[in-house]
Order: C-alpha cells, then sequence, then structure tokens
C-alpha cells in the first residue's frame, strides 16, 4: 500500500478510529490491532510475503528468549548466529541470489571457463532490507545485553512489522521503539496536528516535488546520448532533488503517522544538501541507516580507536557495505566507492567532526565560506548520484564522462536554454525555488514546517496549509511507488 494512494487516505483514518475510539482502553489490543493492521498493509502489495515477514519475527523472538535463558557464551553466540544467518540468508537469497550467479559466470568466462548457471525470477519483497535490519539489532542488542528481551509476541510483532516504517523506514532501534509497545498511549491533540502537519510535508516533497523532478529526470537519463554536458548536469540535478524528495518525504509520512498513533520514530534525514562536508552530509542523509552501520559494523571493526588507516579501512567498508545494502548492482558499489573517496581527505585531516551544529544557525544567510562548502559538497553529491540513478555501469561512465566533457562546450548549452524556455514546465522551477526557500528558513527545525506559520494569524496560517494541499491535489494524479521500495 502506498503513501501517496487513495488507499491509504481510507486505511489510516479506519486504523486511528478502531485504535483510539475501540481499543482505546487495552493496552495489548492496541497492540494486536498494529499488527494486524501492519500485515494488512504489507499484504496489500502481496500477501505471500506475509510468511517472510512472520519467519523474521518468530526466529528473532525465539533468539531473544534463548538469549535470556543462556549464559554459556558459545551457545550465545550461536543463537545470535542463527538470527543472522536466517535474516542475511532470506535477504541475500531474494537481493542479491542473481547478482552472485552472475558474478560467479562472469568471473569464470573472463578465465577463459564456460560455466552454464541459471538465475531465477525472483521478485524482491517489498522492505526485506529495512525489516532485516530492524529485527537484527534486536538479537544483537540482546546478545550484547543492551535490551532485555520481551515474552510479549504480540508487542514484538507489532515493533517488527509497524506499518508506518515497515517498508522503507526509518530503520528503528529495539531500545527505542519496543519500549513504547509496553507503554500505555494517550491521544495527545497537539501531537497528532503535528503528526499531520508532517504528513502534510511529506505528501507535497514526494507528490509535488519529487515526482515532478521524477519525469524530467527519466526524460534525461532515458536519453543521455542526444543530451549536451550541461542538459545532463540539469538531469542529475533533478534526481538529485527527486530522491530527496521521494525518501525524505517517505520518511515524513512515516513519522508523522507514527505520531497519531502516540509513537515517536527516529528522525531519518535533517536537511542533508546544506551539508559543508561529506561527514555532515552522512550525519544528515538516512540518518537510521547511517547510524545501523556505525553501531553494529564500523564499531565492532574497530571503530576510530585504531590509526588512520584503521579508520580509512573501516570507512571504506561501510560505504562499500552501504553501496551494496542498496542493490545488487555494480552502480550502487561505485556510489558507495565515490563517497569513501570523498571522505578520506577529511579522516586524514581529522575535520570529519567539524560541522556538528546547523549551517547559519540563527542568521538568514550562510556566510561566502559557508555558501562555497555548501556548493563544493552538493555538487560532489549530485556527481555521485549519476551512478545511483544509472541503468548500469556503462550507461553510468558514460552519462559522467559526457557530462564532464560537454560543460565546456558552449554550444551544449544553447540546448539546455532550449530545453528549459520548451520543454520544461516553468512551474516546476518556481515549485523547486519554493521549496528550498522553505526548507532553508526551517532547516533549525525537525522538519521543515514544523514551525511554519505557528505565530502567524490562523487565516494566513491556514491559507500557508490549504496552498500545500491544493499543490499535492493539483499534481497529484498516477501513484508513483517510492524509490526505495526497489531497496
Amino acid at each position: 500500500m502506498l503513501f501517496n494512494s487513495i488507499d491509504f487516505a481510507i486505511f489510516l483514518p479506519i486504523v486511528f478510529a478502531l485504535y483510539w475510539f475501540v481499543a482505546d482502553k487495552n493496552l495489548k489490543l492496541q497492540n494486536l490491532l498494529i499488527v494486524v493492521a501492519s500485515y494488512v498493509f504489507y499484504g496489500w502489495w502481496d500477501w505471500r510475503f506475509l510468511s517472510l515477514l512472520f519467519v523474521s519475527t518468530w526466529v528473532d523472538y525465539m533468539v531473544g528468549i534463548g538469549l535470556k535463558q543462556q549464559e554459556q557464551p558459545t551457545k550465545r553466540k550461536a543463537l545470535l548466529w542463527i538470527s543472522i544467518i536466517v535474516n542475511l540468508g532470506l535477504l541475500g537469497f531474494f537481493k542479491y541470489y542473481n547478482f552472485f550467479v552472475d558474478s560467479f559466470v562472469s568471473a569464470f568466462t573472463f578465465l577463459g571457463a564456460d560455466i552454464q548457471a541459471r538465475t531465477l525470477q525472483i521478485i524482491l519483497p517489498v522492505g526485506i532490507s529495512f525489516y532485516s535490519f530492524q529485527t537484527l539489532s534486536y538479537s544483537i542488542d540482546v546478545y550484547r545485553r543492551k535490551l532485555e528481551p520481551t515474552k510479549d509476541f504480540v508487542a514484538f510483532a507489532a515493533f517488527v512489522s509497524f506499518f508506518p516504517q515497515l517498508v522503507a523506514g526509518p530503520i528503528e532501534r529495539a531500545t527505542n521503539l519496543l519500549p513504547q509497545f509496553y507503554t500505555k498511549r494517550f491521544f495527545d491533540e497537539s501531537k497528532a496536528i503535528d503528526g499531520l502537519r508532517q504528513i502534510l510535508w511529506g505528501l507535497f516533497k514526494k507528490i509535488v516535488i519529487a515526482d515532478n523532478c521524477a519525469y524530467y529526470a527519466n526524460l534525461i537519463f532515458g536519453h543521455s546520448t542526444q543530451c549536451s554536458g550541461s542538459t545532463l548536469a540539469l538531469g542529475a540535478l533533478f534526481f538529485t532533488f527527486q530522491i530527496y524528495g521521494d525518501f525524505s518525504g517517505y520518511s515524513d509520512i512515516a513519522i508523522g503517522s507514527a505520531r497519531l498513533f502516540g509513537f515517536n520514530l527516529m528522525r531519518n534525514f535533517n536537511f542533508p544538501y546544506f551539508s559543508r562536508d561529506i561527514a555532515e552530509f552522512w550525519r544528515r542523509w538516512h540518518i537510521s541507516l547511517s547510524t545501523w552501520f556505525r553501531d553494529y559494523l564500523y564499531i565492532p571493526l574497530g571503530g576510530s580507536r585504531g590509526g588512520t588507516w584503521s579508520k580509512i579501512r573501516n570507512t571504506c567498508i561501510i560505504f562499500l557495505v552501504s553501496g551494496f545494502w542498496h542493490g545488487a548492482n555494480m552502480t550502487f558499489i561505485v556510489w558507495g566507492a565515490l563517497h569513501a573517496l570523498y571522505f578520506i581527505p577529511l579522516l586524514i585531516t581529522n575535520k570529519n567532526r567539524n560541522h556538528l551544529d546547523t549551517v547559519a544557525q540563527g542568521k538568514l544567510l550562510p556566510s561566502i565560506k559557508e555558501a562555497f562548502s555548501m556548493f563544493i559538497t552538493f555538487s560532489l553529491t549530485v556527481f555521485a548520484w549519476i551512478f545511483f540513478r544509472a541503468e548500469n555501469m556503462e550507461h553510468a561512465w558514460q552519462y559522467a564522462s559526457d557530462m564532464l566533457v560537454g560543460l565546456t562546450i558552449k554550444s551544449g548549452y544553447l540546448q539546455t536554454i532550449n530545453l528549459f524556455l520548451f520543454k520544461i514546465d516553468p512551474t516546476v522551477t518556481l515549485l523547486l525555488f519554493i521549496f528550498l526557500l522553505i526548507e532553508w528558513m526551517g532547516r533549525e527545525g525537525s522538519y521543515a514546517i514544523s514551525h511554519t506559520g505557528l505565530q502567524w494569524k490562523r487565516p494566513y496560517r491556514h491559507a500557508f496549509y490549504y496552498a500545500l494541499v491544493i499543490a499535492i491535489l493539483w499534481f497529484g494524479g498516477k501513484e508513483q511507488q517510492f524509490i526505495y521500495f526497489q531497496f
């Protein structure tokens, strides 16, 4: 079920009403309702994959019980490995089986051997990368004795399958979300209104910004061999805003929806395109995944405790694994490698934690130095997104090289000007400008419009919200799937 669908627009109020008006007096009934609603939400896409969700839930629940009862280190480690093998095994089969088969065949073909191997027509279950990591973090935290295992299977099933963040995150930690299922929830009107406000902004980012940018990004990437260098740069720029509006929009809707039911999910985006270096970008982009890799991979590898070369090695591993997590394609691995290369100079010079505050905090405009740093960081990010978006490595290299070479040819800019004048709807350019302005003005909040209009008179405040609703309805049409559903 898509957040930007009529189905969800009907589903959410029904679940909300049942949750607060029917199950309000009974915590267990509320949790059970969340489980049922979440399985309906997930099964709406393909009910056959509900079994995978249940298996992952049951295995980690039983592993947690076993870890509570077992004190012998070798047996505790064996239980943890059961969780790791089951979760990563399911993820690996559905997401990477064909990739490894093709890579195996290509390697032996390169060596002169002719190997016949059969790939499978495997459908990737939506959200498996997200809920696999979420349940796995539970087992790891219980193993490390950072969390007491639950005996309440319904609460645990609700934690794993919680529908607002089930399909594309945020990837919640059991230490944060699971205890919330043990605590009696009370309806908070101000919290619910704030949730609706964040849902509204998320829908605006997805439907108005991301989907409009997607049209032009797809057009240019799909005909890249016919475009000038400046037009290719424009296509990369459109995709940059598409993926941000799409993914952060999903997170906003997820966090806002959870708040309607009395839950607090972790923040997943913190205005990453206003970052002054790549380290700051990764503290602000897909925060739930980057912190997951930090806590469960980077720190166990040694983190920053070793020398410079150890830190560089661990950082490269994290970025390569992050790229591979995104998909079974070399383009994602190269995308991760590029960010590792961007990051290394900051590690060597010990400047990777220079920007922990908000850019131009308390000011209207950034300094010249801050503006220049943001421009460089943004440009590097845009270039890396080319590899993320390209169909394959050949397409990525061709696109990137044509863009860089073409940017030096003056005649190519005439094609881009013509594209702007006759092919690109000027409304889209205006909307992007308004969007960036609102994001910049709201960059110190938890999301862009968290405080927008709160001090205004009611007619002006409501006019602003109605304008967002009208824009969503005006530009809404065909339901566009969220990009991260494929991950």
